[in-house]
């Protein structure tokens, strides 16, 4: 197998790199409590799911 000449330049090497990267997760808005959630999930703070309570949150 040929092998390199020449070791590769860290530039090389982060231009190779580019796509590797995380995206962003989307996120959308609980029309009840107006807090950040993932799209068609549960809200994590008010338990709430297409207007239904599905989790019942305790007060502490």
């Amino acid at each position: 197998m040929p092998n390199p000449k020449r070791r590769g330049s860290k530039c090389r090497r982060d231009k190779r790199r580019t796509h590797k990267k995380l995206s962003q997760p989307a996120v959308s808005i609980c029309p009840q409590c107006k807090a950040t959630k993932r799209p068609h999930a549960v809200c994590p703070t008010c338990g709430t799911y297409k207007g239904r309570e599905v989790i019942a949150k305790t007060e502490d």
